[in-house]
């Protein structure tokens, strides 16, 4: 453990009020020569999941935190005059890691009011496991000190608060800000505190950023939070204040005289064991006839409903046994059957839904009700969805109804209880042209000099997210103002370094997540802002990492549109139309309608550009119109002739190897599909469904360095395949 640790520190999940993402912050303590580093950001504990695998990536010991804000009196309290204290509190274990996410989500579900606030009855429940310390200026004892200069009721608070925590589990916190007024008076009044209390001290740097010359960026990211500029006055100024993660050797030298201070943030740190374990899977408490398990529950719903939808072959016992005994070896039982549950309930109650993905590729999906094909009819690779090698979960994309999908998260919220579902919180973060606004607004600079080079970054393509960065590099005009003007240097400078900072909470388009205890076991959640809806504050991955799957709600329109043509054909003409049993594939008209460009309406198929393939087509399978939409696309969209030509010109069909056939037959011996890619890997080059994973993921990621290994990896495997 190095001399001294950091124990009060900032990331951009402040929002607007830390600079560092994740993987820097963690990278500078690292090359600092930190072995330990906590992060305790204002309120949340957004960044939470991330800074730990993060910490374990980059060997530090993470110390998971949080600068809360505690109500004077009650949390219930919301009188217009109510302020907060800051407190800082760090989770020593477990215990404390589970407390810490009940105060992040009791301090929004209960105590929010323009901050989420606990108070000290929360403290007396959650305090088990936990460290907590005094904070900034802000914090209840610092400002007793300074604003009241009451010591002698510092004193009797300070007191409350050892008792709260218990002997050893309380600190003083002296900050390192030398050059912030009052400070220097503060931490003396605070060490003779100590002496009369026994409340022992520690040094913090209450550190918001990465490098000293990164102050007046902070400073921007203050302004833009507040709407203010930087010459406003009356405005408490980041540049005079050094909040750096400073070296431990600066810290040390200016205390010096207080050397038991410094050394208890290295005992802190020692102190601290927590372990979490993550990527094991927790999935909804469903309902299993008694004396059943999940697995045999689930075999005996597939062999009870397949025998209805299609023959029992060999094959087709054999597909249901291998997938299974997948499904049980993973233990994803449960997950099937409760996806299979709100799937039927949604089919009970007209509301539309289908299904997008690989889990089309599952024989036991189909079973359920939860896809509507058979994948062997379309030769559909169960092991694109789920494998034995495959560490990640499976992902079954639920589309439905737009108008009915609040009715879907009821069904399971009444389901499940409401303490166990919530939707999942996204970040929206400082993109390269409003980086730029942003801080051109800060700065005072006039609206149209900002617009002028914010409207000279390109767009990103898709999948490829614009940088100020690569703007530079590919924009000569941005460049040459960067270069010749002092201002839009300076502008882009700053404006890189807020750019990707979280500025603002969102709601996940699709994502709930159910957990089978309540979520803050998983996550700590809120409220959305300015709604009634509750959402975690772990992000996807994080939320994922932390043990609770996400299942996919997503509202689609033309779903509404399908759902409300359905009732209105009824009302009309009587007819009850099943739009989950729209066979056979080979009706003869539809293609006839089809090629003759009759697709208005038609999901998919209506742009001018695939109307005019349609026609030079003239479909005449299921499998015509799939290829089509799958290489209507940038890139795949130059094999479109050479499709429409095989299949005009049967005898033009060719396979780069006859083993290709066997998989290639319905896209006409073009490789249409990541299905494709996946099968020729195994069947050409030897993969096995893991390496053959890696590989599709390779291309579809366009990742060059993994390319270019599995190129080579490709060539040899299939010298040696054959």
């Amino acid at each position: 453990m190095s001399d001294f640790v950091h124990l009060h520190v900032h990331s951009h999940y402040s929002l607007l009020d830390g600079l560092p993402k994740i993987p820097e912050l963690v990278a500078k303590a690292k090359s600092m020569g930190y072995k330990a580093l906590a992060l305790t950001d204002h309120g949340n504990m957004y960044g939470a999941i991330e800074f730990y695998e993060e910490c374990q990536r980059q060997g530090i010991k993470p110390i998971i935190g949080m600068e809360a804000y505690l109500a004077p009196g009650s949390r219930f309290d919301k009188d217009k005059d109510d302020k907060y204290y800051h407190l800082i509190l760090l989770a020593l274990n477990y215990t404390g890691y589970k407390n810490l996410m009940k105060l992040a989500s009791l301090s929004n579900l209960e105590g929010f009011y323009y901050k989420p606030r606990i108070d000290r009855e929360l403290l007396k429940q959650y305090h088990e496991g936990l460290i907590g310390s005094t904070a900034c200026f802000s914090g209840e004892i610092p400002w007793i000190l300074r604003k009241e200069d009451n010591y002698e009721k510092a004193k009797k608070v300070a007191l409350e608060y050892q008792e709260i925590f218990g002997p050893g589990n309380f600190y003083l916190e002296m900050m390192d800000l030398p050059t912030l007024e009052g400070q220097m008076e503060l931490n003396t009044k605070l060490a003779e505190l100590s002496k009369d209390t026994g409340i022992p001290l520690i040094v913090t740097r209450d550190s918001h950023y990465l490098d000293p010359e990164d102050a007046e960026a902070q400073d921007i990211l203050t302004c833009i939070r507040d709407g203010r500029t930087l010459d406003e006055e009356n405005r408490m100024s980041m540049n005079a204040i050094d909040c750096s993660l400073a070296p431990a050797k600066e810290v040390i030298s200016r205390f010096k005289h207080a050397p038991e201070a410094i050394a208890n943030t290295v005992k802190i740190a020692e102190r601290v064991d927590l372990k979490l374990e993550l990527n094991k899977w927790h999935f909804p408490a469903i309902e299993i006839p008694e004396g059943k398990t999940a697995n045999e529950y689930l075999r005996e719903q597939v062999y009870e409903k397949l025998p209805k939808l299609i023959e029992m072959t060999e094959d087709v016992k054999k597909r249901a046994d291998y997938e299974l005994d997948i499904i049980a070896t993973k233990g994803y039982s449960p997950y099937f059957l409760s996806v299979a549950d709100y799937v039927r309930y949604a089919r009970e109650n007209r509301i539309m839904f289908t299904t997008r993905g690989s889990a089309a590729g599952s024989i036991v999906s189909y079973a359920l009700g939860i896809v509507m094909d058979n994948p062997l009819f379309f030769k559909l690779p169960f092991e694109r969805f789920l494998n034995p090698f495959r560490p990640s979960p499976p992902d079954i994309d639920g589309d439905f109804a737009d108008d009915r999908r609040d009715e879907m998260i009821a069904y399971v919220t009444n389901k499940y209880g409401a303490d166990k579902v919530a939707q999942i919180i996204t970040f929206g973060t400082m993109a390269a042209r409003g980086a730029v606004r942003d801080v051109g607004r800060a700065l005072g600079f006039p609206y149209s000099f900002c617009d002028q080079i914010s409207k000279l970054i390109p767009f990103g393509a898709q999948g490829f997210q614009m940088t100020i960065a690569k703007a530079l590099n590919l924009e000569p005009e941005l460049k040459k103002l960067y270069e010749k003007n002092a201002d839009a240097k300076r502008l882009l400078d700053l404006a890189q370094k807020v750019e990707g900072c979280a500025r603002h909470t969102s709601i996940h388009a699709a994502g709930v997540v159910i957990s089978p205890t309540p979520l803050t076991d998983f996550t700590p959640v809120q409220f959305e802002t300015g709604g009634e809806r509750i959402i975690t504050q772990y992000e996807m991955h994080s939320v994922e990492a932390a043990g609770v799957l996400k299942m996919d709600f997503l509202g689609i329109r033309n779903l509404s549109i399908l759902g409300h043509a359905v009732e209105i054909i009824e009302k009309t003409t009587g007819k009850k139309i099943d739009v989950y049993s729209l066979y056979p594939w080979d009706d003869k008209k539809t293609y006839e309608m089809l090629a003759r460009g009759e697709t208005v309406g038609v999901f998919q198929l209506s742009s001018s550009g695939m109307t005019r393939y349609l026609k030079e087509l003239k479909p005449t399978t299921i499998f015509d119109i799939m290829a089509m939409v799958a290489l209507f696309r940038p890139g795949p969209m130059d094999s479109i002739p050479d499709y429409i030509q095989r299949k005009l010109h049967p005898e033009t069909i060719e396979y780069e190897d006859q083993r290709m056939k066997d998989y290639l037959d319905q896209s006409l011996g073009l490789i249409v599909y990541q299905d494709d890619v996946l099968l020729t890997a195994i069947n050409l080059a030897g993969y096995n469904w893991e390496e053959a994973d890696k590989f599709r993921k390779a291309m579809g990621k366009k990742i060059p360095e993994e390319m270019a290994k599995q190129k080579e990896k490709f060539y040899k495997g299939a010298k040696e395949f054959g």
